[in-house]
């Protein structure tokens, strides 16, 4: 029987993953309000790479099947390949405004990225190149939808990260189908709807924490594998609440409560310093960060056009003060565009023959945007101030005998009722809405902890050419100190 285009997604999660919201088992996910609109929204998504006017964007032929297949995937050669790329995450950005930060464009990037340097990780499980070839293959292939979750619950956290036994993701036995783990990973966004999620340890591990020292891919159907959901922000009303409704993601805890992992899925078994260099690798692999930098340029390219939309619909885009604020944020859109120009003009091949994106340029806007994005939206609370907390319960259309009194007292200084509300209503679910509130916490944080991510960029910057410049300057300086020092002593002799 054929597949209702619009659930072929969700009929391909229906395998058995076991599934918890408000403490209920979720059984069929498109039957629940919760996850509806955001099903919806990811099978258009994954449905363009079949739509003659978008697969050459989002797309490419898959060398085995011919098929078209997420540019994520590509191995780009040249620059024009890593902008090919860039097209296609730009187009999935732009469909979802920025909000959607988990997109398997991202992780289908880090699973590339592994695939590229698989020869280095033999060195830590021999079977790396064969399973992580295997898996790229069938990822791409089969159009899966891939999220990672590398964090530890929060427990005891003045404790060393691998002191916390009862958290810590571990082996408990070992079978000839493959190794039992128990333990608990976070935050696995998007997992409600993923097919496969990549797990390893956050921390460093000692070297007696063998059992701990694991990377695998698994399948999110595994038995005793509980999908643990925070509350959800989906919105029933898309006309009112048009981000909420489309495009909450979902953020869940992986509960493992002794599951099998086939071995086919462990990529790295055992190894303290290869799970610390697949995590490395994961915080330096240029692919996944030209993804997240194209996403948060969408994302603040919308914010700022919000902005500015509620400042001319009340007449304060007159105001130098809000001018100012207004250019902020451009200045903010230009500088992390500026950057990821940069790290495609800057980007050369390597000696396997991909073309990488320059990191820095890539590490500078990601480290910036964990700073841009709330100055943003405190930007945008400060030029809607009071009038978020104005809006009427129901939209203007659906106000009964309220509508010439509401079309009166909510127009705008050169827009009707309807149109100065929805774009406050749109306004407030980015600043005071709950899904708003959760995406001012996860820009924050999603690199990572700031002061790591800007002490990794202090690592690998090339700090050579700063104390060349400064030893020259120096040797100027006193080179010319030496000669005014003889010039002095001359004269005074004469």
């Amino acid at each position: 029987m054929k597949v209702n285009k619009r659930r072929r997604l969700a009929e391909s999660l229906k395998d058995g993953r076991t599934v918890w919201l408000d403490g209920k088992k979720i059984d069929d996910l498109y039957a629940h309000h919760a996850f509806t609109g955001t099903l919806d929204t990811l099978t258009h998504l994954l449905d363009m790479l079949d739509s003659p006017e978008e697969q050459k964007i989002v797309g490419y032929e898959s060398p085995k099947t011919k098929e078209f297949v997420h540019k994520s995937f590509l191995i780009p050669k040249d620059m024009e390949e890593l902008i090919a790329r860039r097209k296609a995450f730009e187009l999935w950005s732009r469909k979802t405004y920025g909000v959607m930060s988990r997109l398997s464009d991202y992780a289908n990037s880090m699973v590339t990225g592994y695939y590229i340097d698989r020869d280095f990780f033999n060195q830590y499980d021999s079977g790396f190149s064969k399973k992580i070839t295997e898996y790229y293959e069938q990822a791409r292939d089969e159009r899966r939808i891939v999220i990672q979750a590398i964090l530890d619950p929060q427990i005891d956290r003045s404790k060393p990260g691998d002191e916390q036994e009862d958290a810590l993701l571990k082996v408990i036995k070992e079978t000839e189908e493959g190794i039992v783990v128990r333990g608990a990973k976070m935050i696995a966004t998007a997992s409600p709807y993923a097919h496969d999620v990549i797990i390893m340890p956050h921390q460093k591990l000692t070297p007696d924490k063998t059992e701990q020292a694991n990377m695998c891919i698994i399948p999110l159907n595994l038995p005793g594998l509980q999908i643990v959901c925070r509350e959800s922000f989906a919105s029933k009303d898309q006309k009112k609440h048009p981000l909420s409704a489309q495009f909450d993601e979902m953020d869940a805890v992986l509960l493992f409560d002794d599951v099998l992992i086939p071995w086919e899925r462990v990529l790295i078994r055992g190894s303290v310093e290869g799970v610390f260099e697949a995590q490395r690798h994961q915080q330096l692999n240029c692919l996944a960060h030209h993804q997240t930098v194209v996403r948060l340029l969408t994302k603040l390219q919308f914010v700022a056009g919000v902005a500015t939309a509620i400042a001319q619909s009340i007449g304060v885009d007159q105001f130098l003060q809000v001018k100012e604020k207004l250019g902020e944020l451009y200045t903010q859109i230009d500088s992390i565009e500026a950057l990821l120009i940069a790290s495609e003009i800057q980007g050369s091949l390597n000696e396997k023959g991909v073309y990488l994106p320059a990191l820095v340029p890539l590490q500078t806007a990601r480290n910036l945007g964990t700073r841009h994005y709330p100055r943003a939206i405190e930007i945008l609370k400060q030029i809607g101030a009071g009038g978020f907390i104005q809006l009427p319960s129901t939209t203007i259309e659906d106000s009964n005998e309220l509508i010439p009194l509401l079309e009166k007292y909510f127009r705008g200084a050169n827009v009707d009722a309807v149109t100065k509300t929805s774009l406050f209503q749109v306004g407030w679910e980015l600043i005071g809405s709950t899904l708003g509130s959760r995406h001012d916490l996860y820009e924050r944080l999603y690199t990572g902890d700031p002061i790591r991510t800007f002490a990794m960029q202090y690592e690998t910057y090339d700090k050579e050419p700063l104390k060349r410049r400064l030893h020259h300057f120096l040797e100027e300086v006193n080179g010319k100190g030496n000669r005014d020092d003889r010039k002095q002593s001359v004269s005074s002799t004469t």
